[in-house]
This record gives C-alpha cells, sequence and structure tokens, in this order.
C-alpha cells in the first residue's frame, strides 16, 4: 500500500534492500533521516574538446547541502523523485550544471549501492544508476547553478586516474564558477567524498577505458 507523507519536499519512492520498490512515498528529509533506500542518478560528462586529450567535469558541491557539502563529487548526481524515470530524472544535469545530455548518447556504467551520510540526523542509503556521456560541448558551455553547485573543475581523465591512484598527489584543474569566470585550480584525492568502495577510483579507470574505445566499461 501507497503510504505519501504531507510535506512541501519532493516525495522519494522507498526501496527495499535489493531495491525493489516497496510501494511506499516519503519526503527527502525523512527518508535521509530514517536511512531508507532510494534511487539516484549520477552522470560523468567528458568533454572531448580539451586542448590536448578527453577531460572529465567533477563538481564542488554547495555549501548548503545536507550531506558532504564543498566536498568533489560526480559531474552530476541527483535524486529519482517517486515515479520518475531517466527520462525525467536528467533533469538533475541542467538544474546543476545548464546542459542535458540527449538519452541516446548516456552510457551505462552499472549500479552503485552507496551506504552513508555526513551530517548528524543523515543517513543517505542509495541505488545509484551510474552513466557517463561523452560530448563535444566546450567546458565553457557548462554553468554551475548557485543554488546546487559551488562550482565545476575540468580535469584531465589521465590526470584523474593518477590523482586517485596514488601516482600523483595533487592535480590541475580548470575551474568554473557560477558567475561564468574561470581560474585554474589545485585538488587532491582528498577533496573527494570518501567512500569505502573507491568509488571514484573505479570511475576514473571506467572512464579511462572508454575514452580508449572499450565497449564495456563497468564501475
Amino acid at each position: 500500500m501507497t503510504r505519501d507523507f504531507t510535506s512541501t519536499e519532493e516525495l522519494f519512492d522507498v526501496l527495499d534492500r535489493a531495491g525493489r520498490q516497496t510501494g511506499e512515498r516519503k519526503s527527502r528529509k525523512l527518508v535521509h533521516q530514517d536511512g531508507d533506500w532510494h534511487r539516484a542518478f549520477h552522470c560523468w560528462v567528458i568533454v572531448s574538446t580539451c586542448e590536448y586529450e578527453p577531460g572529465v567535469i567533477i563538481q564542488r558541491r554547495g555549501p548548503m547541502k545536507d550531506t558532504w557539502p564543498e566536498r568533489l563529487d560526480v559531474s552530476v548526481g541527483g535524486h529519482f523523485a517517486a515515479g520518475e524515470a531517466l527520462t525525467d530524472v536528467v533533469r538533475e544535469m541542467d538544474e546543476e550544471i545548464g546542459q542535458v545530455a540527449p538519452i541516446i548518447e548516456l552510457r551505462p556504467l552499472g549500479t552503485r549501492i552507496s551506504i552513508g551520510g555526513h551530517r548528524d540526523g543523515v543517513l543517505d542509503n542509495e541505488f545509484q544508476d551510474v552513466y557517463f556521456w561523452q560530448t563535444t560541448l566546450p567546458f565553457d558551455a557548462f554553468t554551475p547553478n548557485p543554488d546546487e553547485v559551488a562550482s565545476i573543475e575540468l580535469i584531465t581523465i589521465r590526470d584523474l586516474v593518477s590523482l586517485i591512484t596514488g601516482t600523483s598527489a595533487q592535480a590541475q584543474t580548470r575551474v568554473r564558477m557560477p558567475d561564468g569566470t574561470t581560474r585554474h585550480g589545485q585538488i587532491s584525492a582528498s577533496d573527494f567524498i570518501p567512500s569505502p568502495d573507491h568509488y571514484v577510483r573505479r570511475a576514473a579507470i571506467a572512464l579511462d577505458l572508454a575514452i580508449q574505445g572499450y565497449p564495456h566499461p563497468v564501475i
């Protein structure tokens, strides 16, 4: 039986431990408070028009986020609202970075099971549908939404792999702010959201395989 919680917040479909619909719907706040399983969307954006080699966009989460504020994260990440499908949730791309990938250009990398949270009272348990989009749009075509994202940064996939595998201690990035200004940046592996499953490392390797032409990259 469906149980709707009255709230001004968006509602999420509650899943069981196997990722199946339970028929229950709850507000975002209660889902994160109670540690309910729910569905999320991730997309790693590969920019193919870098000066030297392909790069990947990473976002710095906004300071208002209820989980991992101001940490580096996947290019785009968001939740499926209750009843939504992939064709609906891609709106997160426009809301966060100002561009939306055509559905036919999204390539799946698998589903990640993420257990965790950050701030007191938040337990964020997600089944994350992970995709990547390789685009010919230039980095300057993307603009971070200040209501969602503090900035976006472009790093070559080669440098990301070196950074996240420990070969390099730091990496250079190109930073784009919500006002459209750009500057050079420098990041370390500790700037990313930590994860026991080494998510960013797995994603970086999968993206590296993808740009080399491997047909079945997975996280």
